[in-house]
């Protein structure tokens, strides 16, 4: 029974390799477009519930992907990717913004989590580097998981940002900085208690970039003291620019 999924699901190395900008790549974006878009489309006109009803399948499949990923990578890969652990952004969003539509407390942070997931996951969509290092077959397990999870949570950010678009004023901007510094610091902990102290699991996984920068420019002796201050910085001046065009798209949709 092992074998048998192995073969199905393990990396396809030779022949076709995915490729950043390549056909394949292209088909993945299109996909999560496709799904996004198609869904807006249909609820944009309905009421608030069937609106909210549509975000809320795209998380629960996004957080479904992501849960059934733990218990198919010893079929895919024969180990359990621990790097994969909620410590990068893209899934430590995945799992804030799943808690925030079921914990009471949470509810007022949703659309800040889904605005900081929907850039996140954009950009790893875009430039899905840590699909390519592995120069595996398009249609392996583990570049469809790792596109259509991150397609998914960048739909569900897009769609969340066009039906509650309205919560992000000018006075809500604190709550932008308080999430990604909570992420920030949510990243430290998770690098400070797995690097160099986990056993065979140990690994510089460098969750977030805050031990070193993904470029390698700066020395890693300096790195830890500077990135976790870039990364806020460098976020929350996007989340100010996506706030600025969904606050415009706001304006626009009350004078029509």
């Amino acid at each position: 029974m092992y074998s048998s999924i192995h073969d199905i699901l393990c990396d396809k190395s030779g022949g076709e390799i995915f490729t950043c900008f390549g056909v394949w790549h292209f088909v993945y974006i299109f996909i999560a477009v496709a799904a996004a878009l198609a869904v807006f489309f249909a609820v944009r006109k309905k009421k608030d519930r069937q609106k909210d009803l549509g975000c809320e399948v795209f998380i629960d499949i996004a957080f479904g992907l992501y849960m059934a990923d733990f218990f198919l990578m010893p079929f895919a890969y024969e180990y359990i990717d621990i790097e994969k652990l909620p410590f990068h952004i893209c899934t430590a969003m995945c799992l804030a913004c799943f808690l925030s539509r079921r914990i009471k407390a949470l509810k007022g942070l949703s659309i800040h989590f889904a605005l900081l997931g929907f850039i996140s996951n954009l950009v790893y969509l875009i430039y899905p580097a840590g699909v390519m290092w592995h120069a595996v077959h398009p249609l392996c397990y583990r570049v469809v998981q790792t596109l259509l999870f991150h397609g998914v949570m960048a739909g569900y950010g897009f769609l969340m940002l066009a039906f509650r678009g309205s919560e992000l004023g000018w006075k809500s901007l604190p709550k932008d900085l308080a999430v990604i510094s909570g992420m920030t610091l949510w990243a430290v902990i998770g690098n400070l208690f797995y690097t160099g102290s986990a056993g065979a699991y140990s690994n510089d996984f460098n969750w977030f970039f805050v031990t070193g920068d993904p470029f390698g420019i700066l020395d890693r002796s300096v790195a830890p003291f500077i990135m976790p201050f870039v990364n806020i910085a460098v976020f929350f001046a996007v989340g100010v620019l996506v706030r600025i065009v969904v606050m415009l798209a706001e304006r626009k949709k009350k004078i029509s």
